[in-house]
Protein backbone atom coordinates (compact mmCIF):
# COMPACT_ATOMS: atom_id res chain seq x y z
CA UNK A 1 0.00 0.00 0.00
CA UNK A 2 2.90 2.60 0.42
CA UNK A 3 4.03 2.61 -2.61
CA UNK A 4 5.56 5.17 -4.85
CA UNK A 5 2.12 5.53 -6.63
CA UNK A 6 -0.30 6.76 -3.56
CA UNK A 7 0.29 8.47 -0.84
CA UNK A 8 -1.73 9.14 2.60
CA UNK A 9 -4.65 11.91 1.69
CA UNK A 10 -3.58 13.88 4.79
CA UNK A 11 0.20 13.65 4.38
CA UNK A 12 -0.45 15.01 0.33
CA UNK A 13 -2.39 17.63 1.20
CA UNK A 14 0.37 18.82 3.84
CA UNK A 15 2.91 18.29 1.39
CA UNK A 16 0.98 20.82 -1.45
CA UNK A 17 0.46 23.68 1.31
CA UNK A 18 -3.72 22.93 1.23
CA UNK A 19 -3.03 22.73 5.57
CA UNK A 20 -0.32 24.39 7.66
CA UNK A 21 0.31 21.35 9.52
CA UNK A 22 -0.02 17.50 9.15
CA UNK A 23 -2.65 17.33 12.08
CA UNK A 24 -4.92 20.06 10.76
CA UNK A 25 -5.05 18.04 7.66
CA UNK A 26 -6.04 14.69 9.70
CA UNK A 27 -8.25 16.90 11.86
CA UNK A 28 -9.59 18.05 8.86
CA UNK A 29 -10.10 14.31 7.65
CA UNK A 30 -12.02 13.52 11.21
CA UNK A 31 -14.67 16.20 10.13
CA UNK A 32 -15.64 15.15 6.99
CA UNK A 33 -13.85 18.38 5.63
CA UNK A 34 -11.88 16.03 2.98
CA UNK A 35 -13.58 13.63 -0.03
CA UNK A 36 -11.75 11.58 -2.02
CA UNK A 37 -14.10 11.13 -5.33
CA UNK A 38 -16.99 11.64 -3.60
CA UNK A 39 -16.35 9.95 -0.59
CA UNK A 40 -15.55 11.50 2.94
CA UNK A 41 -11.85 10.06 3.59
CA UNK A 42 -10.30 9.34 6.17
CA UNK A 43 -6.44 10.01 6.81
CA UNK A 44 -4.71 7.27 6.27
CA UNK A 45 -6.73 6.48 3.02
CA UNK A 46 -4.33 6.38 -0.06
CA UNK A 47 -4.53 8.69 -3.02
CA UNK A 48 -3.28 7.85 -6.53
CA UNK A 49 -3.04 10.04 -9.54
CA UNK A 50 -6.02 11.17 -11.12
CA UNK A 51 -8.09 11.48 -7.97
CA UNK A 52 -10.77 14.48 -7.38
CA UNK A 53 -10.43 15.39 -3.36
CA UNK A 54 -13.13 18.34 -2.48
CA UNK A 55 -11.17 20.49 0.52
CA UNK A 56 -14.10 22.50 2.84
CA UNK A 57 -11.67 25.59 3.74
CA UNK A 58 -13.29 28.26 4.93
CA UNK A 59 -16.72 27.86 3.75
CA UNK A 60 -15.67 26.83 0.85
CA UNK A 61 -15.12 23.81 -1.31
CA UNK A 62 -11.61 23.62 -2.87
CA UNK A 63 -11.54 21.40 -6.04
CA UNK A 64 -8.34 19.53 -6.25
CA UNK A 65 -7.22 16.44 -9.13
CA UNK A 66 -3.87 14.70 -8.05
CA UNK A 67 -1.06 15.04 -11.09
CA UNK A 68 1.74 13.22 -9.15
CA UNK A 69 1.89 12.60 -5.15
CA UNK A 70 4.33 13.18 -2.80
CA UNK A 71 4.26 13.02 1.09
CA UNK A 72 6.77 15.00 2.30
CA UNK A 73 6.51 19.45 1.94
CA UNK A 74 8.14 20.51 -1.07
CA UNK A 75 9.03 24.15 -2.61
CA UNK A 76 5.89 26.06 -4.06
CA UNK A 77 7.24 24.64 -7.92
CA UNK A 78 7.22 21.18 -7.27
CA UNK A 79 3.77 21.69 -5.25
CA UNK A 80 1.91 23.34 -9.05
CA UNK A 81 3.72 19.77 -10.53
CA UNK A 82 1.62 18.12 -8.54
CA UNK A 83 -1.89 19.49 -8.67
CA UNK A 84 -4.72 20.52 -10.78
CA UNK A 85 -6.58 23.35 -9.27
CA UNK A 86 -10.10 23.17 -10.71
CA UNK A 87 -11.69 25.39 -8.05
CA UNK A 88 -14.32 27.89 -9.26
CA UNK A 89 -13.66 31.70 -8.99
CA UNK A 90 -15.28 32.70 -5.88
CA UNK A 91 -18.31 34.61 -6.58
CA UNK A 92 -18.10 38.70 -7.52
CA UNK A 93 -18.92 41.39 -4.43
CA UNK A 94 -21.64 42.63 -6.19
CA UNK A 95 -23.18 39.47 -6.86
CA UNK A 96 -23.22 38.81 -3.10
CA UNK A 97 -26.30 39.89 -0.85
CA UNK A 98 -25.29 42.82 1.78
CA UNK A 99 -25.81 41.39 5.67
CA UNK A 100 -25.92 44.60 7.96
CA UNK A 101 -23.62 43.49 10.38
CA UNK A 102 -24.25 45.10 14.07
CA UNK A 103 -21.36 46.47 16.52
CA UNK A 104 -19.84 44.17 18.93
CA UNK A 105 -21.59 44.64 22.20
CA UNK A 106 -24.38 46.81 21.16
CA UNK A 107 -26.97 44.90 22.88
CA UNK A 108 -30.37 42.85 21.63
CA UNK A 109 -31.88 44.56 18.38
CA UNK A 110 -34.67 46.89 19.89
CA UNK A 111 -38.02 46.82 17.91
CA UNK A 112 -37.20 49.27 15.62
CA UNK A 113 -34.00 48.51 14.78
CA UNK A 114 -35.23 44.66 14.03
CA UNK A 115 -38.22 46.54 11.76
CA UNK A 116 -35.06 48.16 9.63
CA UNK A 117 -33.19 45.00 9.80
CA UNK A 118 -36.17 43.41 8.06
CA UNK A 119 -37.07 46.10 5.86
CA UNK A 120 -33.43 46.10 4.29
CA UNK A 121 -33.74 42.30 3.72
CA UNK A 122 -36.87 42.96 1.90
CA UNK A 123 -39.42 40.87 4.11
CA UNK A 124 -41.42 43.73 5.35
CA UNK A 125 -44.84 42.60 7.21
CA UNK A 126 -47.07 45.41 8.27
Amino acid sequence: MTDATTARVDAWLWAVRVYKTRSAATTACRAGHVRVNGDRAKAAQPVRPGDELRVRIQGFDRILVVKKTIAKRVGAALVTESLEDRTPPPPSRESMPFVPVRDRGAGRPTKRDRRDIEKLRGREFG
